[in-house]
């Protein structure tokens, strides 16, 4: 029985602009406006939603695996995970594409153009959780993806009947309001972030009551004032953990589901998997990049209860 991530697999090239975009722009020609910025440095980093996930789980201890589609240029980060103990069997190579990118050239004001290529993430919506037949997950992660292939993955884990959390984030405003809503209404768990509740219920039309009449749970993080965790009858808030500094936010959300999503499975109770969460967002916070942040589940320990105090029971993940 295992974990299966689902989402977005790219990577992140991430360059650097000595000047001021604004100092190049002239207004009254945009019409026809065309700009070539020279660049100081450039650094490719690992990323996407599954990915991100999948190594704060196999950081505490857990061995999931990854489903999505990539491009041509995969092997090294293939490699680089699996030295990880992410499982990547289930990650499908599309011959002639290159695995999803985001080109960002960032200023000294930190102004940003930036660009998305899909690339092989276009072809998510042609893998199917019924290939997972024979070995029936746990639990299947439905994290911001191709908005088709999110659709596919929700009906068929509702119709095979296995747990689903589900992380639309991004990808709300994408999706048709009746698919979203009836992703919500056969998840497990939803974890979305404040801003993203808001337009949850914009778009689905359904309340907090409304939402927890179909979930076990949902997780609402809330960056520097923390998380709340909502259960049919109950509100459990999860202070944030202050970090020694802040280098990047990118990907702690995907951090913070991984940190919760262990303890969970460990069964461990409401207020432990917060920390849990809040704990692994912040290690990412202290770092650039998504993947760029390492720890021994030792390390983990050790300031977890430096942060909450001396639970014996964020042990479990030791063994």
């Amino acid at each position: 029985m295992s974990i299966v991530c689902t989402g977005s697999i790219a990577f992140d090239y991430l360059m650097t602009f000595p000047g001021y975009f604004r100092d190049h722009i002239i207004p009254e020609h945009l019409e026809k406006i065309s700009l070539s910025f020279l660049v100081d440095s450039m650094i490719r980093q690992k990323g996407g939603t599954a990915p991100n996930i999948a190594y704060t789980l196999a950081l505490l201890g857990e061995h999931p695996k990854v489903m999505g589609t990539v491009g041509v240029d995969f092997e090294e980060y293939r490699e680089w995970l699996e030295q990880r103990c992410v499982d990547t069997s289930l990650i499908r190579v599309i011959s002639g594409e290159y695995t999803a990118s985001f080109f960002a050239n960032t200023d000294l004001a930190n102004s940003q153009i930036a660009s998305f290529y899909t690339g092989a993430m276009s072809h998510a919506s042609e893998l199917s959780i019924r290939y997972l037949d024979n070995e029936k997950p746990e639990l299947v992660i439905i994290s911001p993806n191709d908005p088709k292939a999110m659709v596919k993955y929700a009906r068929e884990c509702a119709e095979l009947k296995i747990p689903y959390l589900y992380d639309p984030s991004q990808q709300i405003v994408r999706m048709d309001p009746r698919d979203l809503r009836k992703g919500v209404e056969s998840a497990q768990s939803l974890f979305i972030n404040d801003y993203e509740f808001e337009l949850v219920q914009k778009h689905t039309k359904m309340t907090l009551k409304d939402l927890l009449g179909y979930l076990d749970f949902m997780v609402v993080t809330r960056g520097e004032n923390g998380a709340s965790i909502y259960t049919k009858d109950d509100e459990v808030k999860i202070r944030a953990v202050k970090p020694d500094k802040i280098a990047d936010p990118t990907g702690v959300g995907d951090a913070f589901r991984g940190g919760f999503v262990r303890g969970f499975k460990l069964g461990l109770d409401w207020e432990t998997c917060g920390q849990m969460g809040a704990l692994a967002a912040t290690y990412c916070l202290e770092r650039r990049g998504t993947l760029n942040h390492a720890y021994s589940r030792e390390e983990f320990v050790e300031r977890y209860q430096k942060c909450f105090g001396n639970t014996d029971s964020v042990k479990k993940i030791l063994v």
